[in-house]
């Protein structure tokens, strides 16, 4: 939460615009007994004395009423009441351009500080071209939650650029933000800069596989994660198996099959019978039957596994491949496949295999 400034000068020095106007003495008097009873932490006191008093209405006097008493209210921990006042003086159009434009600072803070977003932007976002890097911060986070990524962007990058050494937060923001809208080149960059500054951090080097992945750069992925293995970092069977499966969550099956196959080529993946499996329907979800049978007839005739023979059965009717499609299924119900699913496969392979030789004789004569 943004609180700062909690004790307002009231002076007319410390209040832009006061000296050259004129206040009503009693409203100035107030003010002053207010500031001075909210530097002693007596809130109550302070309410009272800006509430004993009246001002005119549209008068330059009501509007600072309103701000101290604002400020009385934040100072108290009161950040609704605060808002209240705050906006009523911003509005009553009595401060000067100065002042003005520090109470709309204030009272963006505290409408951030109660996530009012659209408020925060309402207030900054007509000075966005010339902004500090504070109101840039601010209106950043407002886009955030307003959940409009493509607006904090530019801000964001703006901040960054300002700042080179700005904290690895709004990097990882803009990380994570243009993958979000799947621009997953700019997201890379930034992901980039990140590992510049932690070499060593394993899962930035996951987390830039991952992007690649992502972005369809399976070889990228690939080589970005044998480099960090070449460092001497490690990843989890976890972490690996979670990146290739993030291909499947993203229908992206071939993705997944070239990530997987690599990964176990490399070693960087224990070639387990799981793994194959997965391997092997990868492919088969890629329309790459041929690939498909090439990992899977192996993986069935070590497993002898009904299941795996079936899934070979499967994709060699699908290739009209009908004998190697029936031997596949004899074998799968030896292995304890269903014996109902077997029999329908069987009809059907049987039925299409003798019209295939009928029609090959009927040829021939």
């Amino acid at each position: 939460m943004y609180r700062w400034l909690l004790l307002v000068m009231l002076s007319a020095g410390a209040v832009p615009g006061m000296a050259q106007q004129t206040v009503d003495p009693t409203v100035f008097r107030a003010l002053n007994a207010a500031q001075a009873a909210q530097q002693k932490g007596d809130h109550a006191a302070a309410r009272r004395a800006l509430e004993g008093i009246q001002a005119k209405s549209g008068s330059l006097e009501e509007a600072l009423i309103w701000r101290s008493q604002a400020y009385v209210a934040w100072s108290a921990g009161n950040n609704g009441q605060a808002i209240e006042w705050l906006d009523k003086a911003v509005r009553s159009g009595k401060l000067d351009e100065q002042m003005l434009a520090g109470e709309r600072l204030n009272l963006a803070k505290l409408n951030l500080g109660e996530r009012r977003f659209a408020r925060v932007v309402e207030l900054l976002g007509p000075e966005q071209g010339t902004a500090s890097e504070e109101v840039l911060q601010m209106l950043v986070q407002a886009y955030q939650g307003l959940n409009q990524p493509a607006k904090a962007l530019p801000l964001a990058e703006r901040y960054v650029q300002a700042n080179p050494k700005a904290a690895d937060i709004w990097l990882q923001f803009l990380v994570g933000a243009n993958a979000d809208l799947k621009r997953y080149a700019q997201a890379e960059r930034w992901q980039r800069q990140l590992l510049a500054r932690q070499p060593n951090d394993a899962k930035g080097w996951r987390q830039l596989a991952g992007l690649q992945q992502m972005a369809g750069s399976n070889d990228k992925a690939l080589a970005t994660l044998r480099a960090a293995h070449s460092k001497g970092l490690r990843f989890s069977e976890a972490e690996l198996d979670n990146l290739v499966l993030l291909a499947g969550a993203a229908d992206q099956p071939w993705q997944g099959a070239k990530l997987l196959a690599g990964m176990l080529d490399s070693g960087l993946l224990a070639n387990t019978a799981a793994r194959q499996e997965r391997l092997g329907l990868f492919w088969w979800q890629a329309r790459d039957r041929a690939a498909a049978v090439r990992v899977l007839r192996p993986l069935a005739e070590r497993s002898g596994n009904g299941k795996h023979w079936l899934y070979v059965a499967q994709l060699e009717l699908e290739r009209s491949r009908w004998q190697a499609g029936l031997d596949a299924l004899a074998r799968a119900e030896r292995g304890g496949a269903e014996r109902a699913k077997v029999r329908s496969w069987r009809q059907w392979a049987e039925s299409e295999l003798r019209f295939e030789q009928e029609n090959r004789v009927a040829s021939r004569s």
